[in-house]
């Protein structure tokens, strides 16, 4: 049901740009689309995306391309968020999450938990076993 209602809205979303109702967003469709929600898209970028995007070679998008246009943003502002929220939980630029540094940060929230307690936290997810969580670690327990 959520999926439903999410491409509905994707479809709603696509035919309101779709100016001359053909079914497909051409460049300047997709850049008007991009700046009415505050973007910025030069026609060609446009036109560089419709290219790469366009699952048919006519130069047009379809919904299906729209579709996946828009969850590669979605997916992409995901990965930005969750790496924001790494960051947090690292030290020092280690590019991985301590035991120390989730306690650390645990506590900022307000959540007291003990250093072993953490290593266990920690030993879930770490699928290489090293003891600490790197990004692709965290990004399989944040999901």
């Amino acid at each position: 049901m959520v999926m439903d209602n999410k491409h509905q809205q994707y479809e709603r979303v696509f035919n309101h740009f779709d100016q001359n109702k053909d079914g497909k967003l051409s460049p300047p469709e997709l850049q008007q689309c991009v700046e009415s929600i505050g973007g910025e898209l030069s026609i060609e970028e446009a036109e560089a995306a419709v290219e790469v995007m366009d699952s048919d070679g006519d130069g047009m998008l379809c919904l299906q391309d729209f579709v996946k246009v828009v969850e590669n943003v979605e997916e992409e502002e995901r990965v930005k968020d969750l790496r924001e929220a790494f960051k947090m939980y690292e030290m020092d630029g280690c590019d991985f999450i301590t035991p120390k540094s989730l306690k650390r940060m645990l506590s900022r929230l307000g959540v007291s938990k003990s250093t072993d307690e953490c290593e266990l936290m920690i030993a879930r997810f770490d699928l290489n076993g090293d003891g600490v969580l790197h990004f692709d670690e965290f990004v399989v327990m944040m999901w």
